[in-house]
């Protein structure tokens, strides 16, 4: 009697998802002029056509409920008619002084596709308190405002017969370079230089320096270098905030400011934009612009103005002058501490500051 042998056969299909992709910029001249236009009410963008479908942004100036009236409204419509598209999308302020790299979408589990349906409510999609508006102004750039709306449009299809493939992959650790770095940080081992700052003292590594500070470099490594010299004084600056440069420079990133209340918080990134000033580290300075420009009110204003104008901060001194001529609150300024400094030390600063306003109003 003979055996019977069984055969097996496998096969394999696989589905993957396509993607339209499709970027947007909104551009509002004359920002300033978007004031005042009242809760819910926008200003829409043009139609701009991605996966086969029709969208357009809506930006709502002074919110688009009530509760939201100190923030800035963004929404994502579907304008196609009885359409239904699966999406993800992101929105985002242009800096227009440092203008961002080119969006990439992050790992798809960090984003949920979201079900745009033109039929009913869910054709809008987006952001109610989008942007505190005091914080909006800072990315205003001659009165203009310019919006990113990224979008990729998902369309499923048919699975397909496929190979069916066993691979291996191996992943390579996260870099150490910086966790390297930042613990030679007050370390005395390898240290060939100190700084004395009244009377803390601090190690340092020459190369290190040099490597982040052209002023350190030239006075490390340039022609009227002292090599003998191992010990510096550093006069007009206190040891917290020398603490807070060299915290910067070995490990990329502003020093914890956590502990301190609000005037103290804003006072320390105002002393440590002037050190990165000194030592001619721009990115540490255009960080503490960015930090000051959140942190605008009228009782300090005038003292950020007079800061961003002698240490050449255009964003910041910009941002300074649309905060003081918005919302009428150059009253509450005159009467702050700051101001009989601003106007004694930086006189042309006012003049900027009234031009714009009667520019404002012309207009």
């Amino acid at each position: 009697m003979s055996a019977s042998r069984a055969q097996r056969t496998m096969s394999a299909s696989a589905c993957a998802p396509e993607t339209a992709q499709g970027t947007h910029l909104f551009k509002i001249d004359g920002y300033s002029l978007c004031r005042g236009l009242g809760v819910g009410k926008s200003i829409q963008s043009a139609v701009f056509r991605v996966g086969g479908h029709d969208w357009c942004v809506y930006f709502y100036p002074d919110g688009i409920r009530e509760d939201s009236k100190d923030y800035v409204s963004v929404f994502l419509e579907l304008k196609t008619q009885n359409a239904e598209a699966r999406a993800l999308y992101h929105l985002r302020v242009v800096d227009q002084a440092w203008p961002p790299p080119p969006f990439t979408w992050p790992i798809p589990s960090q984003y949920e596709p979201l079900v745009f349906n033109s039929t009913d409510d869910d054709r809008c999609w987006g952001y109610t308190h989008f942007m505190r508006k005091t914080k909006l102004w800072s990315y205003v750039l001659e009165d203009t405002l310019i919006l990113e709306c990224n979008l990729a449009v998902i369309e499923l299809k048919d699975a397909q017969e496929a190979n069916v493939k066993i691979s291996f992959e191996a992943q390579a650790p996260l870099s150490e370079l910086v966790h390297n770095l930042s613990s030679l940080l007050e370390a005395t081992e390898g240290s060939d230089v100190s700084f004395k700052v009244k009377e803390e003292v601090f190690p340092a590594h020459k190369i290190i320096l040099a490597m982040r500070s052209p002023v350190f470099k030239v006075k490390f490594y340039g022609s009227m270098r002292d090599e003998s010299s191992r010990s510096i004084t550093v006069e007009d600056m206190q040891p917290a905030v020398f603490r807070g440069l060299l915290h910067f420079i070995y490990t990329d990133s502003l020093p914890p400011l956590d502990y301190l209340d609000d005037d103290e918080y804003e006072e320390m990134v105002r002393h440590l934009l002037v050190a990165a000033d000194r030592y001619a580290m721009e990115r540490m300075k255009y960080m503490c612009e960015i930090k000051l420009c959140e942190l605008l009110h009228t009782g300090t204003v005038a003292t950020t103005l007079a800061l961003a104008d002698q240490h050449h901060c255009s964003k910041l001194k910009d941002a300074c002058i649309g905060f003081i001529n918005s919302s009428n609150r150059m009253v509450g300024v005159m009467e702050s501490k700051g101001y009989e400094s601003l106007k004694r030390t930086c006189p042309f600063v006012i003049a900027d500051i009234l031009e714009k306003a009667v520019k404002t109003r012309r207009i």
